[in-house]
C-alpha cells in the first residue's frame, strides 16, 4: 500500500489506493456512541486518511435508514438489527448493506419508571405482576428490526413475560425517552445513552439492567453503508475503518480523553445533551478505575478494547437474525451464516485495521454467556431461534 508514515502504520492517501471519495457524508442519532463518529471529524483523523467526514445530525432511527437507502448519506452510525432489517426486507423493500466495523460495544439500558420500578424493581417480579394480571405494561424501544427492541424482549423473555403477547409496544425517537417516560406515556424503554440516565436524573426514572448484563460485550452501533457504497468506494470504506480505529483508540486510551469528548458532544450541534450526564455515559463516575487498564463509560461503554471492540463478527449479526426470527419478523429461518458474510465485510476492515495498525482476531466468531444463561457462538442459529422462540 502505498501511503505517508505514521507511527502506527501508515496513512493511505496516495497512489492506487487513494480513496476513490474525499468527501463521506455520515449520519449519526445523537447518542454518547456516536463519539468515534464526531471526534473524527472534530479532531482531524479522518484527514490523516485522505477523506473529510460531513456529518449529518439526525433524529430519528426512521429517518436514518430513509436517508440511507434514499442517498441523501453515505454511510451511518446506525444499529446493527435496523441494517440486518434493511438487508432482509422486514418492513421495507430488501437492500444489499455492508457492515464496515463496530462502533461500539455496550453502553446501552433498560429504564423503568419510578412508579413501576416501585411494584416491581426486577424481571421477576415484572412476571408474577403480568402473569397475576394486574398490569400490562408499555414498553418504549427505538426501532422495529433494532438493538433495543431485541435486548428488550430478550431480557423479558428471560423471565417468562412475552412482549408480544404480555406488553404494549411502542416505537420512539431516542431523543424523546426520558421526556416520554416523564409524562407516563410508558413504563420503560431500551435506549442508548444519555436517554437513560437523564431520565433518572430528572427524577422519571430508574436504571433496571444494563444491557452489558443481557449480552456482555454485546454490539452497539455499527458503521453501516449500502453494498454498492461499498462495491463503488472500496479505498474509501478503508480509510473510513482507519480513521474510526485511529478515534476509537484514543477515545479508549485515556480518562481525559473520554472527557474531552464528552465536552465536544454536549453542544447542541451534537448530543445536545448536559455535559455532566455524558461524561458519566463517557467516562463512568468520577474516581473508578478499571482492571483491564481500558476505559469504559456507564453501562460499561467501549469502543476500542484494543481493536475487539471494533470487529465486525460474524456470530454478531447472526444473533440479531436469530432474534428477528424467534419474534416473527423472519418468516423462515435464513441461511444465517451466509447472510453475516455478505453483510459483515472483514475484508475491507482487515485493509483499514492494518491501515491503523490494529490487530485482528483469528477467527470471525466468537463465544458469549447471556443474561439467561444461554451460550451464543454462532455454531447453532436455527437451534437458537427456535428453542427459545416464544417465552417459557
Amino acid at each position: 500500500m502505498t501511503g505517508i508514515g505514521k507511527e502506527n502504520g501508515g496513512a493511505w492517501i496516495a497512489g492506487s489506493d487513494k480513496p476513490e471519495r474525499t468527501l463521506v457524508r455520515i449520519g449519526y442519532l445523537p447518542l454518547a456512541d456516536c463519539a468515534p463518529v464526531v471526534m473524527a471529524s472534530v479532531l482531524g483523523f479522518d484527514e490523516l486518511y485522505g477523506i473529510k467526514l460531513e456529518l449529518s445530525r439526525e433524529l430519528s432511527w426512521t429517518g436514518m435508514r430513509d436517508r440511507l437507502v434514499g442517498g441523501d448519506i453515505d454511510a451511518a452510525h446506525v444499529l446493527v438489527g435496523l441494517l440486518y432489517g434493511l438487508q432482509m426486507g422486514i418492513g421495507t423493500r430488501a437492500r444489499q448493506m455492508a457492515v464496515l466495523m463496530n462502533l461500539n460495544r455496550n453502553g446501552q439500558g433498560i429504564t423503568l419508571s419510578r412508579a413501576l420500578a416501585a411494584r416491581a424493581p426486577d424481571a421477576a417480579a415484572l412476571a408474577r405482576l403480568v402473569r397475576a394480571g394486574v398490569l400490562c405494561p408499555t414498553f418504549g424501544h427505538t426501532f422495529p428490526t433494532g438493538n433495543h427492541a431485541m435486548f428488550l424482549y430478550y431480557w423479558l423473555a428471560a423471565a417468562g413475560i412475552d412482549p408480544l403477547a404480555d406488553c404494549k409496544l411502542v416505537t420512539v425517537p431516542p431523543g424523546q425517552m426520558a421526556a416520554s417516560l416523564a409524562a407516563g406515556h410508558m413504563d420503560g424503554f431500551c435506549a442508548g445513552e444519555p436517554w437513560g440516565q437523564r431520565a433518572v436524573r430528572e427524577g422519571a426514572g430508574l436504571l433496571s439492567v444494563s444491557s452489558e448484563e443481557i449480552w456482555p460485550d454485546h454490539p452497539g452501533k455499527v458503521l453501516g453503508t449500502g453494498a454498492d457504497f461499498a462495491a463503488s468506494y472500496p479505498n474509501t470504506c478503508r480509510a473510513l475503518v482507519a480513521a474510526l480505529l485511529e478515534t476509537a483508540r484514543w477515545l479508549d486510551a485515556s480518562r481525559t480523553n473520554r472527557e474531552a469528548a464528552a465536552e465536544v458532544l454536549a453542544s447542541p450541534a451534537y448530543v445536545n445533551a448536559d455535559r455532566d450526564v455524558l461524561q458519566v455515559c463517557l467516562a463512568g463516575r468520577p474516581g473508578k478505575a478499571y482492571a483491564t487498564g481500558a476505559w469504559r463509560g456507564h453501562n460499561g461503554l467501549h469502543f476500542f478494547a484494543d481493536g475487539e471492540a471494533s470487529f465486525p463478527w460474524l456470530s454478531d449479526g447472526m444473533w440479531f437474525l436469530t432474534q428477528q426470527r424467534r419474534w416473527g419478523l423472519l418468516r423462515a429461518d435464513p441461511p444465517y451464516a451466509a447472510i453475516a458474510r455478505e453483510v459483515n465485510r472483514i475484508d475491507l476492515y482487515r485493509d483499514g485495521a492494518a491501515m491503523a495498525g490494529v490487530a485482528v482476531p483469528e477467527s470471525a466468531m466468537r463465544s458469549s454467556t447471556l443474561l439467561d444463561g444461554r451460550v451464543w457462538d454462532g455454531s447453532d442459529p436455527a437451534g437458537h431461534s427456535g428453542s427459545v422462540q416464544r417465552a417459557a
